[in-house]
């Protein structure tokens, strides 16, 4: 294959993961409550894979926003309930992030909630292609992780 013809190729892939994530996000979106967005079931779904009590600007790192754009997530995130700040127990000055009781059960009811449209999904969908396509996606996706942080 040559240069021309790789670039291509990634472009498609990458063409096609946006679109993905754009309708997934629309679906995802349709079952948040009123005021809530994609990025703030994000950082729900951020809390708890890495634990309670994140650092915003370490968010902020980690998501590749501004440190502005994830205070104004998480402030949206706190007027719901859905998450609280502390002192920053290490530097009194910074706050740190916690799910609230909310926040989990919003998280594992809007999960739930996209049920029946993962089951239509599944019902059209080769499942056993999909499995075999998870571990290249996570590859890519730590490929692409080293190189943002190298």
């Amino acid at each position: 294959m040559t240069h021309e013809a790789d670039a291509r190729t990634l472009f498609e892939v990458f063409k096609e993961i946006g679109i993905i994530e754009q309708l997934s996000r629309a679906q995802l979106e349709a079952q948040l409550p009123e005021g809530l967005i994609a990025p703030h079931f994000s950082v729900l779904n951020h809390l708890i894979n890495r634990g309670d009590g994140a650092v915003p600007i370490d968010m902020a790192r980690a998501f590749q926003v501004p440190k502005t754009s994830m205070t104004h997530t998480i402030k949206g995130l706190v007027a719901h309930g859905l998450v609280e700040l502390r002192e920053n127990p290490k530097d009194g000055r910074s706050k740190t992030v916690w799910l609230t009781e909310k926040g989990r059960r919003l998280r594992e009811e809007t999960i739930a909630s996209l049920g029946p449209a993962f089951a239509r999904l599944a019902g059209e969908m080769d499942l056993g292609q999909l499995t075999e396509m998870l571990p290249r996606l996570v590859k890519l996706r730590e490929v692409m992780d080293a190189a943002r942080d190298g």
